[in-house]
């Protein structure tokens, strides 16, 4: 029958029978090798953060040559309207609604504009953004784990 005491001491012995040189040749090739997974899980991880903000800048490049386009014609249209409207229903003379229509419209097309780079730029300045979240988590777990193999 095997008891608790048996086992302990089968566990001593298997302890001392591996010299303190092994166990610590050992753990530094673990270590070193944990090491070097987590340095590619980083690299990977980066590289997948980068691809997917390449890609979406892309598209948003992409879609802003197109919108640009659209609202190139319907700010034409605005001016032109707000010319007749200057000039038809407010009496300014057509001189000054010349020059007004546009200026009013292009004020406003600035403002929309401003506000969407704003919103743009503290969205890529959150840190957040381009932290590696799992790599860090990882060396947390390998830092308790080595710790761990350190004090047993």
């Amino acid at each position: 029958m095997i008891t608790s005491a048996s086992t302990s001491r089968a566990r001593s012995r298997i302890h001392d029978e591996r010299p303190i040189g092994t166990l610590l040749r050992s753990l530094s090739n673990e270590s070193t090798s944990l090491l070097q997974q987590e340095i590619e899980l980083a690299k990977t991880e980066l590289s997948e953060k980068a691809a997917c903000v390449g890609r979406n800048v892309g598209y948003l490049a992409v879609g802003g040559m197109v919108a640009y386009a659209g609202v190139l014609v319907l700010l034409a249209a605005a001016v032109t309207g707000l010319y007749v409207l200057l000039t038809a229903a407010m009496d300014v003379s057509p001189a000054i609604a010349l020059w007004l229509s546009p200026l009013i419209i292009g004020v406003i097309v600035a403002i929309i504009g401003y506000v969407f780079v704003q919103k743009a730029l503290a969205t890529l300045k959150r840190p957040e953004t381009f932290t590696p979240n799992e790599t860090f988590q990882s060396l947390r777990e390998d830092k308790q784990w080595l710790k761990e193999r350190m004090t047993t």
